[in-house]
């Protein structure tokens, strides 16, 4: 079956078509009858001058409502295309209309000559008019939906069985690499220095997936491994931030249930 964009988008375009034909053939009928009246008032002689007066009416409205859809991609007023549109179309449905009694005739001239003069320009203006509003709304249609944005699935919760040491083996499966200014290895001579307290939390993080318990000495022993030094103060800190880390993995161990 036939969507709903679908019969839309078909409809748009049979509109498109049908608004195109008659913006045309509305436009030439309008300047067919201004080069007849050109033709009657001092331009007769000259077929060239006869079919070229009228574009110097008409252009004013192709030119003012192309400067209309400018104005309004960029959300502005654009009083000097307004002004062109509405001269042009204006001037060519008066000129129509006056060039039905201004041949000269003495007989009265029927009210449906002038409605027939009248029509072409008004119905061309009014199809002009849809055609550039069918393009702002072309124009404006977002290009995608917000929703369309792939959404992050969440990560997939530990496993019931995973014991301490396989937890902490799978959060730090790829460790990050050491600062440049830790050194790897012991220094020569001195006091060995000190790191940051997220780079004690890493170590002891290590050190208890490899014991499969972490304690002040293991600690201890991990740090000084790494060319380092931690004081009593830190050690606390390190543990302390740990400990929950292992009581959780230790609540999912086999043992739990």
């Amino acid at each position: 079956m036939m969507t709903k964009q679908a019969t839309e988008r078909y409809a748009l375009v049979a509109a498109g078509v049908v608004i195109v034909a008659l913006t045309a053939g509305a436009f030439w009928l309008s300047y067919a009858h201004l080069a007849e009246v050109a033709g009657q008032h001092g331009l007769g002689s000259s077929p060239v001058r006869r079919w070229t007066w009228p574009a110097t009416l008409d252009a004013f409205i192709v030119a003012g409502e192309l400067l209309m859809l400018r104005a309004g991609l960029h959300r502005v007023t654009d009083g000097w295309a307004i002004t062109l549109t509405a001269t042009g179309s204006v001037g060519s449905i008066a000129l129509n209309v006056a060039g039905v009694s201004g041949t000269g005739g003495a007989s009265p001239v029927p009210l449906l000559d002038y409605v027939v003069a009248a029509v072409p320009p008004t119905a061309a203006l009014l199809a002009f008019g849809v055609l550039m509003r069918q393009i702002h709304q072309l124009v404006d249609q977002p290009a995608g939906h917000p929703d369309t944005v792939a959404a992050r699935p969440p990560e997939p919760p530990a496993s019931a069985s995973a014991s301490p040491i396989e937890s902490l083996d799978a959060s730090s499966a790829q460790p990050p690499e050491p600062p440049p200014q830790v050194s790897e290895s012991k220094p020569r001579g001195g006091r060995p220095p000190t790191a940051t307290l997220e780079e004690l939390v890493e170590i002891g993080r290590i050190a208890a997936a490899e014991k499969g318990k972490l304690t002040r000495a293991i600690l201890r022993t991990a740090v000084e491994d790494k060319g380092l030094a931690i004081g009593s103060e830190r050690q606390t800190d390190v543990m302390n931030i740990l400990r929950p880390e292992l009581e959780v993995a230790a609540d999912t161990g086999p043992g739990s249930g």
